[in-house]
């Protein structure tokens, strides 16, 4: 399927940062609706089958594989809380996809909605990761991934409905507040998967862990603006900056523990 668009919509630089700010995020897509002007948006399908490249065939793979072992760890954590585990559904997809929650380009980067708790990733995503932010390597990959199965974990033990609730109530620089702390819980989410990865399992090797904070530290919201609109705002934050990012992914990396990814309880950030 591909996008055929009538209508004003974003502009190039508009796109790039919804997608940055949205990357690995809270489902970004009634944000979308505020930022443009509302082009239409019709599914056109295609009469022949899709060719998936070489690239993507392997892209492809490394996504499945972290999907799995995701599985595996959450299976396993989530029972000593008292919540059974159900896994996400994966979307892979080339340009649009229509999901429960929307639908979304793939200019706004992978993301997962709780409305029908599928993780959607375009794959091209990843070349980006690659050459735009300067996160290569398999574990960055996973690291997005991962980090996307946070918040499915979130939405299962009831955190995420608790903070869209709270955000409903709150001011805009609160709510932005609120996104921030969940964004922090899914980065340490992720590092909890890669500690039990690295010690049950041995599915981590020489360099990976440097890869994962490469790619959380090329995705703060500091550097994103600084790309995007040259300055930081940093009450216009909802993911955090690198180096929260990192702090808290690195804190699930070290524990293994996702208690202690209580960001909502903690002081500072």
């Amino acid at each position: 399927m591909r996008p055929v668009r009538t209508g004003i919509g974003l502009s190039i630089g508009g796109l790039l940062f919804l997608g940055l700010l949205t990357l690995l995020g809270i489902n970004p897509l009634p944000f979308l609706g505020l930022a443009t002007k509302a082009p239409e948006v019709q599914m056109q399908q295609s009469a022949e089958p899709y060719q998936e490249s070489a690239q993507e065939a392997q892209y492809r793979e490394t996504i499945a594989v972290v999907l799995a072992d995701t599985e595996d760890t959450w299976s396993a954590l989530l029972p000593k809380y008292g919540v059974q585990y159900v896994a996400p559904k994966l979307v892979l997809f080339d340009g649009l996809v229509q999901s429960a929650c929307g639908t979304a380009e793939a200019a706004m980067g992978p993301f997962y909605c709780p409305l029908d708790q599928k993780v959607y990733v375009d794959t091209s995503f990843f070349n980006d990761l690659n050459q735009r932010f300067g996160a290569p390597g398999d574990f960055a990959q996973a690291y997005v991934i991962a980090h996307e199965v946070g918040h499915h974990v979130q939405n299962l033990v009831g955190t995420a409905e608790k903070v869209r609730a709270a955000q409903e109530r709150s001011s805009q620089a609160d709510a932005n507040a609120l996104s921030v702390r969940m964004e922090l819980q899914a980065d340490c989410y992720a590092g909890v998967w890669g500690r039990t990865a690295a010690q049950s399992r041995q599915l981590l090797e020489a360099g990976d862990v440097e890869e994962g904070l490469r790619a959380a530290t090329a995705i703060g919201d500091d550097r994103l603006q600084k790309m995007t609109q040259g300055r930081v705002v940093p009450d216009a934050f909802t993911h955090g900056s690198s180096e929260q990012r990192v702090r808290w992914f690195r804190r699930g990396l070290e524990t293994g523990d996702p208690a202690a990814c209580d960001t909502f309880a903690a002081r500072e950030l």
